[in-house]
């Protein structure tokens, strides 16, 4: 099990990474409505190695054969190696290439509001929320489980997507 959760969590892991820093620079050009759909377009096809990493499980290490909890603890397994991927590329890409993306996001967010007829204590509680924000995402670990939490619900999904279909007893 180890050397197929491996293989197919570093490849969902790759893919994602690829993805990514193809993508992001051109968050500008992309806009950050566009972009949210790229980059969950993005996870959702990194995480179609979890489909392929328990149906090769499955074939190949059982005959065949898989209970939805061995199907689901399998690509669990996946996305969690795929998810820190995700996590270590958006840490390079944001410290290195985008140190403004808080900013930039903050700005964007308020200007919404603005736009949407919000009136000022709104627009100084959600400045204050962008503000914090921007403090938990410097923060290396609060900013790592922030991302995490972007593809792993996806991830989970996929799973118990895939362990359902998957399983034959």
């Amino acid at each position: 099990m180890k050397k197929t959760v491996l293989v197919f969590g570093v490849l969902s892991g790759l893919v994602s990474t690829a993805l990514m820093f193809a993508t992001l620079p051109f968050l500008e050009k992309i806009g950050f409505d566009k972009g949210l759909i790229v980059g969950y377009t993005g996870i959702v096809l990194s995480l179609l190695f979890v489909y392929f990493g328990v149906r090769s499980y499955r074939d190949n290490k059982l005959g065949g054969k898989i209970a939805f909890g061995r199907a689901f603890g399998v690509g669990l397994l996946i996305t969690l190696i795929s998810c820190v991927f995700y996590v270590v590329s958006w840490q390079i890409l944001s410290r290195n290439f985008m140190p403004d993306f808080a900013d930039q996001y903050g700005a964007r967010v308020i200007s919404d509001a603005r736009k949407a007829g919000a009136d000022e204590a709104s627009i100084a509680k959600t400045t204050k929320e962008m503000a914090d924000m921007k403090k938990m995402m410097n923060d290396p670990i609060v900013g790592s489980a922030m991302v995490f939490i972007e593809p792993f619900p996806v991830g989970l999904l996929v799973t118990l997507i895939s362990a359902g279909v998957l399983r034959k007893k």
